[in-house]
């Protein structure tokens, strides 16, 4: 026995075709042994001999399929010999198709538990040899399958041309899986001796490299509910009695990394190219077109589970701004009524009388109220996730990934700190700091330009271009502000003259305010926390919200004034009011509405109020924020006992009173702090006022100084002095000479 030159014959006849073997003599080969042969494209092969008397010696019969798949044909010379494979395989996946796919039924089941019996049996009794890419054909219930090794773990590196081979025993677990473009389904019983369908995630994929910053809880939370149960074979599904998750809505605010969490999935998954429409792109001025656009994105997938079942690939359709097309059915008004019947049309096809298993439908829409609610119902598309404004530790993940290539090119100044830009950027989107890192690099090139008659790029600099710590902090200043909370210039509005500490009362104020944020950002127990903050027109209310708002440190902060609502309508009014709520649930905010009775137009003639804005309010003051979410409301009020008598001072869980200044010693202070009249002139102030009753707001004093300035030297203090008797509603002030 050793190497020589054979002729390739037929195998001798059908039966010995199924052992899987070539067929030789006994006097050229042993029986059981294996033998290595070449090609005439010099490739080579690993097969099993089985002797037989059948066969003349100098010849080895070959099977159809063995000659197929080593390039031979009948009659040709080829040169063999004998070969001792040394590793034993620990584990060999098979992947089983149809012998001839003509004669294949639509759907056709078989149990793994039988084919790994029979493989045992033959492979043990042969000694099988086994090789990546080898093809075995077997009868299984009446039915020829062909079986083809996609995988074999040995203990060992032993290999044939860059295919693993090795040494079939009776520990090697055998794995199956069906050929994805066949009808075959698997079924296993206690052995589970056939492979999952993890081939639906891209083998190539990184989970570490998503490049969606901030947003790592939603997508494990997408994939537990839409494709873990789609990673798992088949028969376990419906042994279960489980069904695939047939639709997700994806929801937030715009620039949030809806869209690129879609395109992410679409990359993860290693089925069809993803079908991405805009929902507009459906709408069809023809009457039946609209429905026609939705069935034929439908069609594949409806074609596939007829012929495949339940080993159907998945089709994914992604619908951007789904709400252009599933608004609320009788919402819109016309007479063709076509955004009803695209909504029934689109119901219909995820989940109708004949439902298809095998589709993922993805919709995305930062309106989702105006989504109809039969389309968000369990076995629809019933996975809703937020994908909110992120974090601190989601802005950093964000700003990493856009300045990536900066840093691996060193164009980054050492001087930037990501984490800092990170704490400064609060309620930015993922869209709002790409462009904060494209307002750095503009920052960065204009240093590198030359600005005369013409611009030039200045290139004995360009080498040195790197983008600072400066050009982001210019970004921010300038040109990235978020949509989402505090106006800076509204800030600076209601704090104009900042806070006077006149005395203990301004104080008690603020640290009563101080509690209830701690409240807020530290107990479980309250995540809704309401503040009524009381007071005499002109005592600084507002600007102690404010200022109690800011030091909360909350990255939301929005001023719901009445200045914002003038010539708005009831209805209007209200829709306003749930928007700037709606706002503050998609952070954690400090919300600040200003003077309540003026929002709900109260007038004391009759007296009148709007009574559909006070309950709106009295709602939203009420409504506790979402899971996760806290919320801390002040509201502001120079009528106290109007909201009592209205019910609206029940709604609010704390009350701060904010007093007037009463003493000469407030006044004295506030005067010196606001640095207005000379020591002298305060001393006569205070004087004049020994003994006497005032009752005046900060507000009220500052403009009763900033009158009294305008005044020659010798009357601003009894212009001062006149005011404050017309304002307090004293008797007769003793003016005291200088």
């Amino acid at each position: 026995y050793g190497t020589g030159e054979f002729s390739v014959a037929k195998c001798p006849s059908n039966d010995l075709s199924m052992t899987n073997c070539v067929i030789a003599s006994s006097s050229d080969f042993p029986d059981r042994s294996h033998i290595l042969l070449a090609n005439g494209r010099n490739e080579k092969f690993l097969f099993t001999v089985k002797c037989n008397p059948a066969i003349a010696s100098g010849s080895i019969g070959f099977s159809m399929i063995q000659r197929k798949s080593a390039y031979l044909g009948i009659g040709q010379k080829i040169r063999v010999s004998v070969y001792k494979p040394t590793e034993v395989v620990e584990e060999v996946s098979f992947e089983v198709d149809f012998f001839r796919r003509q004669q294949a039924q639509p759907v056709s089941t078989f149990n793994t538990d039988e084919m790994a019996n029979i493989f045992l049996r033959q492979f043990l009794e042969c000694n099988h040899s086994l090789m990546e890419k080898q093809q075995f054909l077997y009868i299984i219930d009446g039915v020829h399958l062909l079986f083809t090794v996609t995988e074999l773990k040995t203990a060992g590196n032993s290999n044939l041309q860059g295919h693993k081979i090795g040494i079939f025993v009776d520990k090697t677990k055998i794995m199956y899986e069906a050929c994805p473009e066949s009808s075959i389904s698997l079924t296993a019983g206690k052995q589970r001796n056939r492979k999952g369908r993890s081939n639906i995630i891209n083998p190539d994929f990184d989970f570490q490299k998503l490049g969606i910053g901030g947003l790592d809880e939603e997508f494990k939370e997408i994939f537990r509910r839409a494709f873990a149960s789609r990673v798992l074979p088949p028969d376990v599904i419906e042994r279960m009695g489980a069904k695939h998750v047939k639709g997700i809505l994806l929801h937030g605010p715009p620039g949030c990394g809806k869209t690129l969490m879609a395109r992410q999935i679409g990359k993860m998954l290693s089925a069809r190219e993803p079908q991405i429409i805009n929902g507009p792109e459906i709408l069809n001025k023809y009457v039946g077109e609209s429905e026609s656009n939705i069935r034929k994105l439908f069609e594949a997938a409806e074609e596939e589970q007829k012929k495949l079942g339940m080993n159907s690939g998945l089709h994914i359709i992604i619908f951007d701004e789904i709400d252009a097309i599933c608004k609320q059915r009788g919402s819109v008004s016309g007479a063709s009524g076509v955004h009803d019947t695209v909504v029934n049309q689109l119901l219909s096809k995820i989940d109708g009388v004949e439902p298809l298993n095998n589709i993922l439908v993805i919709g995305m829409t930062n309106r989702p109220d105006l989504i109809d609610d039969a389309l968000l119902r369990p076995g629809r598309l019933e996975v809703k996730k937020e994908i909110g404004l992120p974090d601190e530790d989601g802005r950093l993940e964000i700003l990493n990934i856009h300045t990536e290539k900066m840093v691996q090119s060193d164009m980054l100044e050492t001087d930037v700190d990501l984490r800092e830009i990170a704490k400064l950027t609060k309620n930015f989107s993922g869209a709002e700091l790409a462009g904060l890192v494209g307002a750095a690099q503009s920052c960065a090139f204009v240093r590198h330009t030359k600005a005369g008659n013409k611009v030039e790029v200045d290139l004995e600099t360009i080498d040195e271009l790197k983008v600072r710590r400066a050009d982001f902090m210019a970004g921010l200043e300038n040109d990235v502000k978020p949509a989402y909370g505090a106006k800076e210039e509204d800030i600076q509005r209601y704090m104009r003259n900042g806070i006077f500490m006149w005395g203990p009362p301004v104080q008690n104020a603020l640290d009563s305010g101080g509690l209830l944020v701690n409240q807020v950002r530290n107990s479980n127990k309250t995540p809704l926390v309401s503040v009524l903050i009381t007071g005499a027109t002109g005592c600084g209310k507002t600007a102690l919200a404010t200022r109690i708002a800011l030091d909360s440190g909350f990255p939301f902060l929005k001023i719901c004034s009445p200045s914002d609502l003038v010539g708005f309508s009831e209805a209007a009014k209200c829709q306003h009011l749930k928007k700037v709520f709606d706002d503050a649930y998609k952070s954690q905010l400090s919300c600040v509405v200003d003077d309540i009775e003026k929002l709900i137009d109260y007038n004391p003639i009759g007296p009148r109020f709007s009574n559909t804005v006070t309950q709106a309010l009295m709602v939203l003051c009420k409504n506790l924020p979402p899971p996760k979410r806290r919320l801390l409301v002040i509201g502001t009020s120079s009528n106290k006992e109007l909201l009592h008598e209205m019910g609206i001072e029940k709604c609010f869980s704390s009350h701060i009173h904010v007093p007037c200044l009463s003493k000469e010693e407030h006044i004295n202070s506030a005067l010196e702090l606001l640095d207005a009249f000379t020591p002298e002139e305060r001393i006569s102030i205070q004087r004049s006022l020994e003994s006497r009753t005032a009752w005046v707001g900060i507000k009220s004093l500052i403009h009763m100084v900033g009158t009294a300035e305008q005044a020659e030297p010798v009357m601003r203090v009894p212009t001062l002095l006149t005011l404050l008797e017309e304002e307090a509603q004293m008797g007769p002030v003793k003016m005291t000479c200088l």
